[in-house]
């Protein structure tokens, strides 16, 4: 299997006070190339510390971490930044659009930090907008749309550099039931057109669209079932 993830004896500890919290206690696990995981766990089990190392938004205590075969555990900033922009697409709850600007400007933000020209970044989020099924909505505010279609509109952003990995947190945490299903079809064909896709979870019923399901209590993995 060829993979796009490997970590290794990852620990993440913080000190609150006199206290030293053990939030990643020695994880151990690899993902493949287009595998699409559920990544559950309770509140306090260590999954969003383990997304956020995944996604370089934060750096392990110790431990390897290898990305599409390079080492990310020692990248500076500037790396990890860089490593963000092109090899991960980031999806949220919260969608995370920037309010006054229209949906193809949200979706071709990553662009401006690859220096792409205007036309090319309109061209890219407009196809990116079409494949997401809003190809109609793209001179709409964030305000102007409904809670899937602003889903939509961050699953495009996610997708416009071409990542090789899409990460998921709780992207349908604040949807209702038949939205939540639309935007887990959108998941499954961005899976089947070739991508790696991580989905944070605490619903069951989300987690039985992934693959794979990794569950995490007290910092460690406790089972990983295909």
């Amino acid at each position: 299997m060829d993979k796009v993830i490997d970590i290794q004896h990852i620990t993440k500890y913080y000190e609150m006070g006199d206290v030293l919290i053990k939030a990643l206690n020695g994880v151990t696990v690899d993902i493949g190339r287009n595998e699409f995981v559920a990544l559950m766990g309770p509140s306090g089990s260590g999954k969003s510390t383990l997304m956020n190392i995944l996604g370089c938004l934060d750096t392990p205590t110790s431990g390897i971490y290898m990305l599409n075969g390079n080492l990310v555990s020692d990248m500076s900033d500037n790396e990890l930044a860089e490593v963000r922009n092109k090899e991960i697409g980031f999806v949220f709850q919260t969608f995370n659009l920037l309010p006054r600007l229209s949906a193809w400007e949200n979706v071709a933000m990553p662009l401006v930090y690859t220096g792409e020209g205007r036309k090319k970044r309109y061209e890219r989020a407009f196809e990116m907008l079409e494949s997401v099924g809003l190809a109609d909505r793209g001179d709409h505010k964030p305000n102007e749309l409904s809670g899937g279609q602003r889903q939509r509109v961050a699953i495009a952003r996610a997708l416009v550099n071409h990542p090789s990995i899409i990460l998921a947190d709780e992207p349908t945490g604040n949807l209702d039931t038949k939205t939540s299903e639309e935007i887990l079809k959108i998941f499954h064909t961005i899976h089947e057109k070739g991508n790696t896709v991580i989905m944070v979870t605490h619903e069951e019923d989300v987690a039985r669209h992934a693959l794979r399901v990794i569950r995490m209590r007290d910092g460690v993995i406790e089972s990983d079932g295909r």
